[in-house]
């Protein structure tokens, strides 16, 4: 997509929404990531506006963070509990932050906002330089099998239909890249709204191969945050990495 930059997927208005985005499974994923930690510290990649970190935190667990959208950190702030965690603005490619973590995390297929295969090689580099001996890199991404099975590598979606305002979603699948571009469109009395998204996916076994490139090997892999089993047919995987 022409002209994109990451940071034009999570302005002003998606941040004020992203709090309220629930998909019924951060308990879980809390419930799991806190029993990594242990005693923590622990570093969200991406961290948002706190959706896993702040109840992470509340649980006892020191949380930082790492986020490259001054909106999506505001709205962090204002939310109880957020003015406690450090956070730094900034690409996590390179985890700009000083000191070692028991964990590392990045959820909800954020991983997959670093454009290309050497940024995402870089972030497990920059990663492993930061876990203690006995820590631990999970990473939360779907599987990408549905996008070869798309017409013509692309399409439209009603995402939401209203009586004042529609939204479509529509995309576009470069299998020889491993890129999508994506933009979710309102259309509306007020006009039209565009939220662009562009990822580069990766395979499970690509993220592997990365993860030994830094030292690490995978430790589980599971198909959901209660410890599912991960086959073919498991629509997103969590993989825990360590030394």
């Amino acid at each position: 997509m022409k002209d994109y930059r990451p940071e034009m997927s999570f302005d002003e208005e998606v941040a004020r929404l992203d709090p309220d985005l629930q998909r019924g499974d951060e308990a879980a994923a809390v419930a799991l990531l806190a029993d990594l930690a242990g005693p923590g510290p622990a570093l969200e990649l991406g961290i948002g506006t706190g959706r896993i970190a702040l109840p992470l935190a509340a649980r006892g667990v020191r949380v930082d963070g790492i986020d490259l959208s001054p909106a999506m950190v505001d709205q962090l702030r204002a939310r109880p509990g957020g003015e406690q965690l450090a956070v730094t603005i900034g690409d996590f490619a390179g985890v700009p932050v000083a000191g070692l973590y028991r964990l590392v995390y990045v959820v909800f297929n954020t991983f997959f906002n670093l454009l290309t295969q050497d940024e995402q090689v870089r972030c497990f580099e920059q990663v492993a330089a930061h876990l203690t001996p006995d820590g631990r890199f999970v990473i939360e991404a779907y599987t990408p099998a549905f996008l070869h099975r798309l017409q013509n590598q692309q399409y439209v979606e009603a995402e939401a239909i209203a009586v004042d305002a529609v939204r479509l979603d529509l995309l576009r699948h470069d299998p020889a890249t491993q890129m999508i571009s994506e933009s979710h469109v309102t259309l509306s009395a007020a006009g039209v709204r565009l939220n662009p998204v562009v990822q580069r996916y990766a395979w499970p076994s690509e993220l592997d191969l990365m993860a030994r490139i830094a030292g690490l090997r995978l430790q589980h892999r599971w198909g959901g945050w209660q410890r599912e089993l991960f086959t073919a047919s498991s629509p997103l995987h969590v993989s825990v990495y360590a030394r």
